[in-house]
């Protein structure tokens, strides 16, 4: 193999790689904004445990011990 052939085997596969990350990025950020609007989980009170991080503050979500 020459080497621009393997340059051009380069391009396309960082080009590829970027459009599958770009593609599971929108579709993760897509999936949380579906999640936030039908009322499946409120990502908003995580946001809050930044700011009311203490050992007192009380548990985000109830643990299911099995």
């Amino acid at each position: 193999m020459s080497q621009e052939a393997l340059m051009t085997f380069a391009g396309y596969g960082k080009f590829f790689l970027t459009l599958f990350i770009f593609i599971m990025f929108y579709g993760y950020a897509y999936s949380i904004y579906k999640r936030q609007k039908t009322g499946e989980r409120d990502f908003e009170k995580y946001s809050n445990l930044v700011l009311n991080d203490s050992l007192d503050s009380p548990p985000l979500e109830p643990r299911d011990r099995k």
